[in-house]
């Protein structure tokens, strides 16, 4: 996830069948439609051949400098690349273009003396636009605005200002890092007066003007602009932290969001007679409200309603993992106390277990069901996974014993809690593997109804910021047709607290920009992500980001591609390329690096998905 904006250089830079090879359908067997962009990110795309040449050159900060003094960039070399993906320039129904990372925050440099205010760096902006305009091929642009906007010398004055900063419930911002890259909790506030808005606003304002300057034929190369990037509120230890559930930390508690918080509980209920009607409290106004932030089991409450963990707002995850090579089962339901609730989604990704386990060949392996437990009496449930072969015969995959605890934590008295009887084990059928990794055995849960409003207004904040980042987009002159988010989409992964991220409310038909969804992993071609999409309205979209990260089955990634083209994706932009020298590189490899596309890099599969370009692209 959020892959695209890591490297430092970029803006200078279901279930299928398993064991069958996809096949080659020709694009002219295919629906027609508008042209397909295959539109990969290109790492180092302001390095000059002057500069690569030059051997006594060793840093690439060195290689830029000495570009940016001839005012050169890296158009020949990307024509090059984009050349060995198809050959004789775009054309057809299929096109090979490229992605330009432009980080807001990175256009900015401060003169010398008199001058103490940040100015654009025009010369920078001069080379990208130079660089759309020497490069004959289609462009997605990518207007970078979030976490991963954090290069460049403004974000050191930046990042010492409280109020550009999401807080943690302490009061301080999180210091935060992917693979040694650092990045920063900007702010969901959408007033436009704090300064990283002011900034970022100038830079998107200042960069549609000299578009909308450029020769005709130059800006409709422009296919696609995406805004801002993977817009979410954050958690500690980024790489590796999103399936947390115990003990976790969101944001945003500074005193801005605390308050728009309350404004919005406002909107939400008729008053606070009202708020206290529905959810049993008794405060005297909306201002007395808090934020929820401190978990029941460990820490001292002044009231129920500062009850927060994973499990407050009344959803109970039960979540893992299936391998059925065989297809012997048809279904999985969700049954709590011996009474069926509905239907277990399945085939998400969990990448995990495919890295895991070599006999595992789909990380579509992963099964979810979100269980509202907010009306259960207090006391002992029980919930199974029941998996059906056939229409009269059911097999046991799961099962787990929760604790609904009363707000009092008064002990429930009760029996063993009923269940479905007689169910043979699952896991005796031909090839068939599993694991439940959520909830853990006797998971204690504490409904608080201010929890789920809650992260229904962390969901509000993002969602806003995305719209206001758009609207200034459209009001600068900046094509509306033309505009995709840039987001992520946690609940494709099964294992992921989504609600660490917030990002729901950004996703869907009804959002007046179109959809950009970044697609790592099984997520890259899965029936989940299909019913998804449907179920949420999506049928014009981008995938800004792309990496299907297997190795196992050959054709996976032609057999993506062709999906997605079905699918009326307007672009995907392949996860990545690099015209940066090996001299240049870290030597240190990390889950970043093995995804760069080229013959010779067997890792994540990103060799074949080298070779699924050059094949979809010359049909």
């Amino acid at each position: 996830m959020l892959r695209s904006r890591f490297l430092p250089y970029l803006f200078t830079l279901l279930l299928c069948p398993l064991t069958v090879a996809a096949q080659t359908v020709p694009v002219s067997a295919q629906p027609q439609r508008t042209p397909f962009l295959i539109a990969p990110t290109v790492e180092g795309v302001l390095l000059c051949d002057e500069a690569v040449a030059d051997l006594q050159i060793a840093s690439m900060n060195a290689a830029l400098a000495l570009c940016r003094q001839h005012k050169s960039n890296g158009a020949a070399a990307l024509t090059r690349l984009l050349d060995t993906l198809e050959p004789g320039g775009p054309q057809g129904q299929v096109q090979v273009g490229y992605t330009l990372n432009v980080q807001l925050l990175s256009l900015y440099r401060k003169p010398g003396k008199p001058s103490k205010d940040w100015q654009m760096d025009t010369e920078q902006v001069d080379a990208l636009l130079d660089l759309i305009t020497k490069v004959s091929r289609p462009v997605v642009l990518y207007l970078a605005a979030d976490h991963f906007d954090s290069m460049g010398p403004i974000v050191e004055e930046l990042r010492h200002d409280p109020a550009n900063l999401m807080q943690l419930r302490d009061g301080k911002p999180l210091e935060l890092g992917y693979f040694g890259y650092r990045i920063m909790p900007w702010t969901m506030q959408t007033d436009l007066a704090i300064p990283v808005n002011h900034y970022r606003v100038l830079a998107l304002q200042y960069l549609a003007q000299r578009i909308q300057a450029l020769p005709k034929p130059v800006q409709s190369r422009i296919a696609a602009i995406t805004l801002a990037g993977e817009l979410h509120h954050m958690y500690p230890d980024f790489e590796n932290g999103m399936g947390r559930y115990q003990d976790i930390q969101v944001t945003d508690y500074s005193a801005a969001s605390v308050a728009g918080f309350r404004q919005w509980l406002q909107q939400q209920y008729k008053g606070i007679a009202d708020l206290n009607a529905q959810m049993g409290f008794s405060y005297v106004s909306f201002d007395a409200v808090p934020a929820p932030s401190k978990d029941i089991r460990k820490e001292k409450l002044a009231g129920f309603a500062e009850h927060y963990d994973a499990f407050a707002d009344g959803t109970l995850p039960l979540a893992g993992w299936l391998w059925d090579p065989q297809g012997a089962i048809k279904q999985l339901d969700l049954y709590v106390d011996g009474q069926r609730v509905g239907a277990v989604p399945r085939g998400l990704n969990r990448l995990d277990v495919y890295r895991a386990e070599a006999s595992i060949l789909s990380p579509n392996v992963g099964y979810r069901y979100d269980f509202d437990y907010s009306t259960l009496p207090p006391g002992r449930h029980k919930a199974q996974i029941v998996a059906e072969t056939s229409k009269v015969r059911r097999h046991g995959l799961a099962e787990v014993e929760f604790v609904v605890v009363a707000r009092d934590q008064s002990s429930a008295a009760g029996r063993s809690p009923a269940s479905v009887p007689s169910l043979k084990n699952a896991k005796a059928l031909p090839g068939v593997r599993s694991w439940l990794d959520l909830p853990r055995t006797g998971q204690d849960l504490y409904f608080n109804p201010l929890a789920r409003d809650w992260n229904r207004y962390r969901n509000y904040q993002v969602q806003q910021y995305l719209a206001v980042f758009h609207q200034v987009a459209v009001r600068a002159g900046l094509p509306a047709d033309k505009l995709y988010s840039h987001q992520i989409v946690p609940r494709a992964n099964s294992s992921w607290n989504h609600q660490l991220f917030a990002a729901d409310g950004t996703i869907g038909g009804y959002t007046p920009w179109k959809q950009g969804l970044n697609m790592y992993g099984g997520s890259t071609d899965s029936d989940w992500v299909r019913s998804y999409l449907a179920k949420e309205g999506i049928t014009d979209y981008g995938v800004p980001e792309f990496h299907p990260q297997q190795w196992k089955t050959p054709g996976v990634h032609l057999a993506a591609l062709q999906s997605h083209y079905r699918g009326g994706a307007r672009f995907i932009s392949p996860y990545y390329f690099s015209l940066i020298p090996e001299r240049f590189k870290s030597t240190s490899e990390h889950g970043v690096n093995r995804m760069e596309l080229r013959p010779n890099n067997p890792k994540d599969g990103s060799s074949q998905l080298y070779q699924a370009i050059q094949t979809f692209a010359r049909q």
